[in-house]
């Protein structure tokens, strides 16, 4: 009776909260119900599953005026939670992080190989899942295959500069544009393209979407600086330990440029790196960047021809984005 209900449920539209509990439904089975030889890694990843923003995102682009959102969105929502899931799978392996999300990594418990071969069948199980909607052309539309491959790239971008001192700005932003903000971009543009037509408001959530997902990779690099492992959930004062160097660092570098020869000569410490970007503003200034995509995020959202209720739940998934200035 409860599968029937389900199914029926898949054939309409139906309200967010509705939809929001299917799509959590349809992560936890394809999760659970994997292949035997993959069942148990699976299982271990449903029992840390996240908050599913990009799901939500998808959700609400997809919305029409009466708030009812169409039965593609579900699948689709599912589909960007699993590509989200194999990317961290693999972040893990390449951090050799034992924490993520309060629980114990993939490749801490079972191995780096294991969890690498879990996370590439993940990755099967999106495209999988994107692909099985009905009407195939929103499929096609969605191009999930390229934004797969961006945020690949922006991954691939930040290994190679793993350690380069000399990292700008604008090469910084480049790399998290694929590495993070790409997965949010295809939220909002595969849920704005099942209820939006007109080509111009698709760029605009494609640009809200981009600039959200920014914004989130921003305050997740203050959150490095600022927070303890128990409020994160995962490891934090860890960026620079694992080489990866950050817009607050990015910053300090180009302010103290003694302090930049230091690090390239491997002396500095984790205490007087976080002095250094505290003094030098690195912090104030990641802030004023991710304002500023804040700011234009809300003049799109206000340009969109959508409902007023879409708008102000559009509102609040930047807010959560922007959560900690």
């Amino acid at each position: 009776m409860i599968n029937e209900t389900k199914e029926k449920a898949l054939e309409r539209e139906i309200k967010f909260d509705q939809a929001f509990e299917l799509v959590k439904n349809e992560v936890d089975r394809a999760l659970s119900a994997s292949p035997h030889i993959v069942r148990k890694y699976t299982k271990h990843l449903a029992s840390s599953m996240g908050k599913f923003i990009r799901a939500v995102s998808l959700l609400t682009c997809s919305e029409d005026r009466d708030g009812l959102i169409p039965p593609d969105a579900i699948k689709f929502a599912a589909a960007i939670e699993l590509l989200h899931l194999a990317t961290l799978v693999h972040d893990d392996v390449i951090d050799n992080a034992d924490l993520r999300r309060g629980e114990i990594t993939l490749q801490k418990k079972y191995g780096k190989r294991t969890a690498v071969i879990c996370g590439d069948y993940l990755l099967c199980m999106a495209v999988n899942l994107a692909a099985s909607v009905p009407n195939k052309q929103d499929y096609l539309d969605l191009e999930m295959p390229d934004y797969m491959s961006r945020v690949c790239l922006g991954e691939l971008n930040q290994h190679i500069n793993n350690g380069n001192f000399d990292l700008s700005v604008l090469q910084y932003l480049k790399i998290i544009s694929g590495k993070t903000a790409a997965l949010f971009e295809a939220s909002f543009y595969g849920g704005a393209l099942l209820s939006e037509k007109n080509p111009d408001m698709l760029k605009k959530y494609a640009k809200i979407g981009k600039y959200v997902g920014m914004i989130f990779q921003l305050t997740d690099d203050c959150m490095d600086f600022e927070t303890t492992e128990q409020v994160a959930k995962k490891p934090v004062q860890s960026d620079y330990e694992q080489n990866v160097i950050t817009l607050p660092l990015i910053h300090a570098f180009r302010e103290k440029d003694e302090f930049k020869q230091k690090a390239k000569n491997g002396i500095i410490t984790r205490d007087e790196i976080n002095d250094t970007v505290l003094s030098t503003g690195g912090l104030k200034f990641t802030r004023m960047v991710a304002k500023k995509y804040y700011e234009k995020t809300l003049k799109l959202i206000e340009s969109l021809d959508a409902a007023a209720g879409k708008k102000s739940n559009l509102k609040s998934i930047l807010d959560k984005a922007y959560r900690v200035f």
